[in-house]
């Protein structure tokens, strides 16, 4: 893919520059190395395949240093790619064996080898490139011959020509030989970027500014740069036009990287990975890693770049303490994203995994087993030590350290010590891991526990119930007395003024610890019900609660109550519809005639209005009051049987006599005439109040 030579002077500077690049003319690649030596280049590529590493036979020749260099492969003058030119360097590495190891290993050489002291080495050095989206590898012979075949010096080099590259991309270079004996090189090498992509921070976001013409239209990829395996692609969109992307500063981690392309045949596709050194970065990487559980021995450390740190297997106990790490016996393990292993022989959920950076704190930590195997046990850990001479010492690991068992020490594990080591010689105890320097072992504590503290919990509990249950009854003792008695208010609705009396008296008594229930509030349930059906589950719910129900006197009442005790039906009158009086009679009387009415009801009657003389006999039988000059008896007629008389009974007499004396005198004093059907009946008049 050629590049233009504008693109090449924007990207490496000024045309001295580029000029001063060496050119390579023609599109095949090629090898050359040191004098003395001698290499070719395989025709094709090979498999990426580094395989494992083997012991070396005898001497070998090894890479030791990668040195790259760019150049321009140019198809035409002006017409040139980016390349990137690799020498390998390489030196003797091993030894021959000795000859008592030949003769111990029966004496017989390498039929296929005389004389290998004064043979030539020869090697197969394997180069792999990783540049986004592609990648390769090449194969180069090199033969040393036997005079310079010198143990641990430098032979000399073999250079590749050459690796075509994108500008801005990053090229990933390793080295190794096949078979490997050594763990490979590896080389980064960041090539320079087209001036048109920049990466600007704006507070929480990033913005990628991208400055084309708007006419020009380009691709956009971000992916995350793998150490190992291909590229993991995260967004591709085809733009227009100079474009400002913003990114969230959550979005970022360290491999991160940015692709840009005119969308032209053969473009040239710029790379950069900007957030490398970025903190948040790197924060956010952390925040998104993940340990998986594969099987028994095995986890995955499972996040968007690779993260090299170390972890190792902890042990956290219930009760908020923090995960003591297992290190010794075990110790610290590499680790990046891949699979890691620990000798275990079972799980156990108070078993994790913590993982530190390279700057030994602390990044991350998860009970990966506690997932399968349920939540922390009270369990203690054995560690046990094995020294010479089949020496072993055991000890229990603790917030406070590891105590040795057995031992006179206060902390729980060496109280119940001796227990411990029983049920260790027993069985009792899971064995967790175990090698040549030592084991562990979590031994169960619940049982203990419960031994010694089942009398105490039993106290406790006994205790306990005694306690809520005093506390219920007096919870719903409060609860009654704070939602206070039902009342019951029945009257005659003798004209409009007096129900409104009557309804000012209602209202002054549900200011105090009292529900009040009177037809005047339930008209819409009155007339759906009809008067004797409402009464009659009015009065039998006021009952069944332990409530009262109170008779309010008027010359209209006496006179329905005369009505009845004569002729025992009742007689015409000009009562609305909504006279719960007239219908309650039907059930109030026998209340009274069969004994029953002392307790539940209580009657009442309004001074000036009424004498309590007036009040058939029958009706007498319960406490009759006059209101307001008796309000505080009447008021403690209405609290619960065997409630305690309040200190506070003549205060709330004052507060219903003060609610209650504008609607007095409404009534008894009203604007022009007097309201029609006052003083009708038996012992109404001026005087009925004072008794004359």
């Amino acid at each position: 893919m050629p590049v233009p030579w504008f693109l090449l002077s924007l990207a490496l500077g000024r045309s001295p520059v580029v000029l001063s690049l060496e050119r390579l003319v023609g599109p095949q690649d090629a090898t050359h190395c040191s004098p003395g030596l001698s290499c070719r280049l395989w025709d094709s590529d090979i498999l990426c395949l580094p395989g494992d590493i083997v012991p070396a036979p005898g001497p070998v020749l090894a890479p030791t240093h990668l040195q790259t260099e760019l150049v321009l492969r140019c198809q035409k003058e002006t017409d040139c790619d980016l390349c990137l030119r690799v020498a390998v360097h390489l030196a003797v590495h091993g030894h021959w064996e000795e000859p008592e190891d030949e003769e111990k290993f029966g004496g017989a050489a390498d039929s296929g080898v005389e004389e290998p002291r004064n043979a030539s080495l020869q090697a197969q050095v394997v180069l792999s490139f990783q540049a986004y989206p592609t990648a390769r590898c090449v194969l180069l012979e090199v033969q040393v011959p036997a005079a310079l075949v010198q143990f641990g010096q430098s032979v000399g080099s073999v250079v590749y020509d050459c690796f075509e590259a994108a500008l801005g991309s990053e090229v990933r270079i390793w080295s190794y030989t096949q078979p490997r004996y050594e763990k490979e090189l590896n080389h980064t090498q960041q090539l320079p970027a087209l001036p048109w992509l920049n990466v600007s921070a704006d507070g929480d976001n990033v913005h990628l500014v991208l400055n084309v013409s708007e006419e020009q239209h380009f691709g956009l990829s971000l992916y995350w740069n793998q150490v190992q395996g291909p590229p993991k692609p995260r967004w591709h969109k085809n733009l227009t036009g100079p474009q400002i992307i913003t990114l969230n500063h959550t979005d970022l981690v360290p491999c991160l990287c940015i692709q840009v392309w005119p969308l032209e045949p053969d473009s040239v596709r710029t790379n950069i990975c900007p957030f490398r050194e970025d903190p948040r970065a790197h924060q956010n990487l952390w925040q998104a890693a993940r340990l998986q559980l594969l099987t028994l021995q095995s986890w995955l450390l499972d996040a968007p770049c690779s993260l090299p740190a170390e972890a190792a297997l902890c042990w956290r106990a219930p009760g908020g303490d923090p995960c003591q790490p297992l290190v010794p016996p075990l110790s610290w393990e590499n680790v990046t994203v891949d699979v890691l292993e620990f000798p275990l022989l079972k799980g156990h959920p108070n078993l994790c995994v913590q993982q530190v950076n390279s700057s030994e704190k602390l990044q991350l930590q998860e009970c990966l087993w506690a997932d399968s195997l349920g939540p922390l046990k009270d369990d203690v850990l054995l560690l046990e030590t094995r020294g010479p001479q089949d020496n072993r010492s055991l000890c229990a690991l603790e917030p406070s350290g590891c105590t040795s068992l057995p031992s006179k020490a206060s902390t729980r594990a060496a109280r119940l010590g001796e227990y411990l080591l029983q049920d260790l010689q027993s069985g009792q105890c899971l064995q967790l891991w175990d090698d040549d320097l030592g084991a562990l072992w979590a031994c169960p504590m619940d049982k203990y526990i419960h031994k010694r503290w089942a009398l105490v919990w039993l106290a406790c509990l006994l205790f306990a119930a005694a306690l809520s249950l005093i506390l219920l009854l007096k919870k719903d003792h409060a609860k009654a007395a704070a939602r206070g008695r039902a009342a019951l208010l029945l009257y005659s609705a003798d004209d409009s003024g007096f129900e409104r009396l009557v309804g000012a008296l209602a209202s002054a008594l549900c200011q105090l610890p009292l529900r009040v229930a009177v037809d005047l509030w339930s008209r819409r349930e009155l007339s759906a019900q009809g008067p004797v059906a409402w009464f009659h589950a009015q009065r039998r719910q006021t009952l069944q609660e332990g409530g009262v129900v109170v008779l309010l006197f008027s010359p209209g009442a006496v006179a329905l109550c005369s009505e009845w005790l004569q002729d025992g039906v009742s007689g015409p009158g000009a009562h609305g519809p909504h006279d719960a009086f007239r219908a309650s009679l039907s059930c109030v009387l026998p209340d009274f005639l069969q004994g029953r009415a002392p307790g539940s009801y209580v009657g009442a009657c309004f001074d000036r209005l009424l004498h309590p003389d007036a009040v058939p006999a029958l009706f007498r039988t319960v406490p009759v009051f006059t209101l307001p000059s008796q309000l505080p008896d009447f008021l403690g007629a209405l609290q619960q049987p065997r409630a305690p008389r309040s200190g506070r009974l003549q205060e709330r007499a004052e507060q219903v006599s003060r609610a209650l004396q504008p609607a007095l005198d409404s009534y008894f004093h009203p604007p022009g005439t007097p309201a029609p059907g006052r003083g009708v009946g038996p012992g109404a008049g001026p005087g009925a109040g004072d008794g004359t």
